[in-house]
């Protein structure tokens, strides 16, 4: 074996209509077979029926799926403190499975189930009196160091909002993670303590039926394999 490309498949329910989706993920070929790489990209592709995401493309591979006909989405970023501030008053932080569980109902409830065991999911709901926000993160590294947590899924972007900082000093005490990334396009508008990342990662999808609020992270890479 000298090459290989790394694919996840799901079947999405987007606007009424069950879709075919494939994450390509990890994509690797030896040094000298490196020339025949597109041709594995090129297979995959060929491939009817399906929507195509490739959640972190890196380097010149998003120069190869630009060429390829893939389209970037808009992940403008908050960098996020969490920092150790007291919660509002009204908001709680529910993190046992038992509490997840008990707190989610229809879809949440079943995207919990599906990930409950996912490799890279942390997960938790944010309840803002009677409401509630179900929430995917994932450890993640920014220059080799593993201090950092990025939002993968939020239910209820407004919810989160509203929680003020409870989220991100969960993930801070919980999950040891210093800095949460933020995009506005999953998690809505930041909290004040915070700052635009100057250049968030690219991801990328290729459909003829998409449009891009219809790309989310689920059933990807991005909850199952962590780095």
């Amino acid at each position: 074996m000298v090459g290989v490309y790394l694919a996840f498949y799901s079947e999405r329910l987007v606007d009424g209509e069950l879709r075919r989706r494939c994450n390509l993920a990890a994509w690797c070929v030896l040094e000298e077979h490196r020339a025949h790489g597109v041709r594995l990209a090129r297979a995959m592709l060929r491939q009817r029926d399906y929507d195509f995401v490739d959640l972190s493309p890196s380097g010149n591979v998003v120069g190869i799926n630009e060429r390829l006909g893939f389209t970037r989405l808009d992940t403008a970023t908050a960098l996020v403190p969490n920092l150790p501030l007291p919660s509002r008053r009204g908001v709680r932080v529910l993190t046992t499975p038992e509490e997840i569980d008990a707190a989610l109902t229809g879809t949440d409830l079943q995207v919990y189930r599906d990930h409950r065991g996912a490799a890279a999911a942390l997960h938790f709901v944010v309840r803002v009196g009677q409401d509630s926000c179900y929430v995917i993160a994932r450890r993640d590294r920014r220059k080799g160091l593993p201090l950092f947590a990025s939002l993968v899924h939020v239910s209820d972007p407004a919810v989160l909002a509203r929680a003020g900082h409870a989220p991100y000093r969960h993930l801070l005490l919980r999950h040891h993670a210093l800095v949460t990334l933020a995009e506005r396009r999953v998690a809505g508008r930041p909290p004040r303590l915070s700052r635009t990342q100057a250049a968030p990662r690219p991801r990328m999808f290729r459909s003829a039926a998409l449009e891009p609020r219809s790309v989310d992270y689920l059933y990807s890479e991005l909850t199952c394999v962590p780095w």
